[in-house]
């Protein structure tokens, strides 16, 4: 019986031990790639540049076969880059950077390089609005009224196609919470 007290004993000494033990450490070199998972929204029409922004690591990050940061690790991303959809031709922009990551207690300053994404330029296709309804216009113009009509409906539509771009053009970025992005390393960095 004795030996049996003594084995369970062991267990659990084990058990508590092993896992301070095995905590993580070593260097996550330059190139390595962290996957992070955001805690809230962010948004290009409302987010600044210098803005942080709460996530946790969304998976292990290894090195040399050995969990270095383990998945779920606090993490403080910033705003890089924001700027809200303009009306006519500005498209918006969202860029996100980690800045630090806490693994066992520790926060560690992490260089990475930016994620997000810019909206497709909207040129061509306010240019579209604008000249078809111009177009429009003329046609419209020249049937009600020859060439001085013409001239005036090209002048009318073109207005209302400006109109319409404008007010179909503002298409702003939204990361809401739990999206997923991937930064890359810039330098090593040692955590232990």
């Amino acid at each position: 019986m004795n030996s049996r007290v003594r084995t369970i004993a062991v267990f659990l000494v084990m058990a508590i031990v092993m896992p301070a033990l095995a905590q993580a450490s070593g260097t996550v070199p330059a190139g390595a790639k962290i996957s992070v998972v955001t805690d809230q929204s962010v948004s290009s029409k409302t987010a600044k540049a210098g803005q942080t922004v709460s996530g946790s690591v969304a998976q292990d990050v290894t090195s040399g076969g050995k969990v270095v940061i383990p998945k779920g690790s606090e993490v403080k991303l910033t705003v890089s880059s924001a700027q809200a959809s303009g009306r006519l031709s500005t498209p918006a922009k969202l860029y996100l950077r980690l800045r630090s990551v806490t693994v066992g207690g520790k926060t560690y300053t992490i260089a990475t390089s930016s994620a997000g994404r810019t909206l497709g330029g909207k040129g061509k296709r306010d240019a579209g609005f604008i000249g078809g309804g111009a177009a429009g216009g003329a046609i419209i113009g020249a049937l009600a009224g020859g060439g001085k009509g013409a001239a005036i409906g090209a002048g009318a539509g073109a207005g209302a196609g400006t109109v319409g771009a404008a007010a179909t053009g503002k298409k702003d970025i939204e990361f809401p919470a739990e999206t997923r992005l991937a930064f890359t390393t810039r330098a090593a960095v040692t955590i232990n």
